[in-house]
């Protein structure tokens, strides 16, 4: 399960992952009718297999985009909790993963001084990316593209995982949204140990039937998730994940919205998670190449006058 912080970032990538690829179970679907028509189930099956298709192409295009993300955690599962951290980042990709740039820590900002440091070291990292062939790259270029083989494995067996059930249409900012219910297939027989927790998972997703593209869904863990039999560590049932998106150029539909509410247990000792995660100001940097450029760019832009670089 690991530390505290690689604990949680592995929970909301489970989450974040389980939304973006459980639409795949369309193959399984079963529609029912709701209050208005619901469309065929080759309709349902064509449009959630064109959802999955773009969410790919977000998911790709992701890797070559900068934003601004503000974490804010809680005491307790709501808002009026007391709050316990609120930091904003500047966030980039470096073709492996990101790499945060604090901004802001509550009420204190960051001074240009300590943040040019921090830009300083993403520019060393961009650096490092254009040989990855390297012994510090590659390593990390080995673990980046065994999560994309195990992805793609994963996305596989949820083919099978999942049934589909129509839930009917809504109008939410001047959009038409279809939604539906995913919920485990019973004669799935999962494949691996992360498949297996799909069969606690249960979601409602929100898409925009014009574009085909996610637009909210809200997950539930409905039943406890064991790890190593439930000896290592186990998530209550109970957890809840929001995951919402929009359009950040034509076609291009990104986070802006993640909150995440479970609790769970490591070991002997229990832990609770109350999240939110609020996505702004993208930019599209290109990948590490052109990312670089850019970095360097601004950096010399920032440098006073007479200093050499």
């Amino acid at each position: 399960m690991g530390s505290g912080r690689a604990r949680m970032r592995a929970v909301r990538a489970f989450f974040a992952w389980f939304v973006a690829t459980a639409l795949l179970a369309a193959p399984s679907a079963q529609v029912r009718s709701a209050a208005e028509p619901a469309p065929s189930r080759e309709e349902l099956r064509a449009l959630l297999f064109q959802v999955i298709a773009n969410q790919h192409r977000n998911d790709e295009a992701l890797l070559e985009y900068e934003r601004t993300e503000r974490h804010r955690s809680f005491r307790g599962s709501s808002e009026k909790s007391a709050l316990k951290e609120d930091k904003t980042y500047r966030v980039f990709p470096t073709g492996t993963g990101t790499i945060r740039v604090l901004l802001r820590d509550g009420d204190r900002s960051i001074s240009p001084e300590q943040i040019r440091q921090q830009l300083e070291g993403v520019l060393r990292e961009l650096e490092r990316a254009q040989n990855p062939n390297s012994d510090v790259q590659r390593p990390k270029v080995e673990r980046f593209e065994k999560r994309r083989r195990e992805r793609h494995q994963t996305v596989e067996a949820t083919r099978e995982a999942f049934l589909v059930r129509w839930l009917g249409r809504e109008q939410r900012n001047g959009r038409t949204l279809a939604t539906v219910l995913l919920e485990p297939n019973p004669d799935f027989r999962p494949p691996s140990r992360i498949a297996a927790a799909f069969q606690s998972v249960r979601a409602v997703v929100w898409i925009d039937e014009q574009s085909a593209q996610l637009v909210r869904a809200e997950a539930e863990i409905f039943k406890d998730i064991s790890f190593g039999g439930g000896i290592l560590g186990k998530l209550y049932r109970g957890g809840t994940f929001v995951i919402e998106q929009r359009e950040v150029a034509p076609g291009l539909w990104l986070p802006a919205r993640y909150e995440f509410d479970y609790r769970g247990r490591k070991f002997l000792f229990g832990f609770s998670v109350h999240e939110q995660i609020e996505f702004s100001d993208y930019r599209r940097l290109g990948p590490p190449a052109e990312a670089l450029v850019v970095l360097r760019r601004e950096l010399a832009a920032q440098r006073p006058a007479g200093v050499a670089q």
